[in-house]
Order: structure tokens, then sequence, then C-alpha cells
């Protein structure tokens, strides 16, 4: 049997793919959990050979979630399910140690086709994430948007982004408003992490 475990938010959703996968002779959902906290840990207890992760689009830290099982139980492959797929998210996904990509909007064989492939040691790479990964999207943060952005990405407080860029305490204001509003986040960090999913930095 191949076991399974499911991370998915949303319940109805995380309903659906667990029956969806527990149908199947050959799978076995072993546990499911609404986010990545502590999920190394429940790794580690259930040992599952495949875990498929939903990069939800207001999840800060993916790849975090996913270098923390990867580290934890290497042997266990992770599925990385996303609906929007950019250069840099695809490329520190692979990085963190992500066997497989597969798109929202893939079939439930192409799922259960990915789950059996990576829990047999192979790997996985949607069309889409693949195309992505080459070619990097444009986006609406204006070049100097995107140096701020860069900059704030570093944890630097207003003043010493303005100090490092030569700009006026107050253009940067303005400028990390503009990015605020551009990428609907709550707060810097929200918008770093969005701005490199969707590949505008």
């Amino acid at each position: 049997m191949i076991r399974v475990v499911v991370v998915e938010e949303m319940g109805l959703l995380r309903t659906a793919l667990c029956a969806a996968l527990s149908s199947e002779e050959d799978i076995e959902v072993v546990a499911e959990v609404t986010g990545a906290v502590e999920l190394a840990a429940l790794v580690r207890r259930h040992r599952p050979d495949v875990v498929l992760v939903d990069l939800a689009p207001d999840a800060p830290h993916p790849v975090e979630a996913v270098a923390e099982i990867t580290e934890a139980m290497p042997d266990t492959a992770v599925l990385a399910m996303g609906r929007r797929w950019s250069q840099q998210i695809v490329g520190d996904l692979l990085a963190a140690g992500v066997r497989g990509l597969v798109g929202k909007d893939a079939s439930l064989e192409a799922l259960v086709d990915a789950v059996r492939e990576l829990a047999a040691g192979g790997k996985v790479i949607d069309a889409a994430a693949a195309v992505s990964a080459l070619r990097p999207g444009s986006g609406p943060l204006t070049r100097r948007e995107v140096e701020v952005l860069r900059v704030a990405a570093e944890g630097l407080p207003l003043k010493e982004i303005a100090n490092r860029l030569y700009l006026a305490h107050g253009t940067v204001r303005n400028h990390l408003s503009a990015i605020m509003r551009k990428t609907g986040a709550r707060n810097r960090m929200e918008a770093v992490w969005r701005a490199r999913r969707d590949g505008w930095m």
C-alpha cells in the first residue's frame, strides 16, 4: 500500500481528496491535516510514502514546509499542488526537495498517477509548472517597486530601506503602499511571497 498524508486547509477539498485517494486499492490516506504546523513531526510519526501539500494562495511559507518534510524524512516524496506557478516558486520548491508538482486543475487520474509515480521513486512536473520555470511572467510592479521589495525582503526597517536605495523615507513608504495594493498583501513578507510566487521579482 502507498501511504499518503494530505495537507489541505479547505475542509471540503481535503475530504474530497482523501476520499478519492482512499478509493484506490493501492493507496491509503494515513493522516489529513489543515496546515503545515508540526507537519514534520506528523510525517515522522506516520512515515508516509507521499505527502500531498496544497499550496494555498495565502500561505506565506510553503517552501519552508516542504524543506522541513524532506529534512525530517528524506525517503518521503512531497507532491505540491498549486493553482499558479512562477519561475521563482518552482525553483524554490525543487531546491527544497519537492519531487512532484501538479496543477489544481489536473484530473483525478493524473493526481493518482502522480502519487504512484512518486511512491515508485520517480518525479512528476506539471506542464504549466515546467513552462513557468522556463519563462517568468511579467507583473504589475514597476522596476523601482521591485527594488524596494527586494530590500524589504531582508526585513530592514523603512529608514534603512530608504538609505540603501538613496530614497526619501516618504518615497519608500509610498512605494510600499503601492506594492501592498498591487499584490493584495497584508504585510511586506506576504507581498514578497506573492511577488515571488507570481514571478514578479
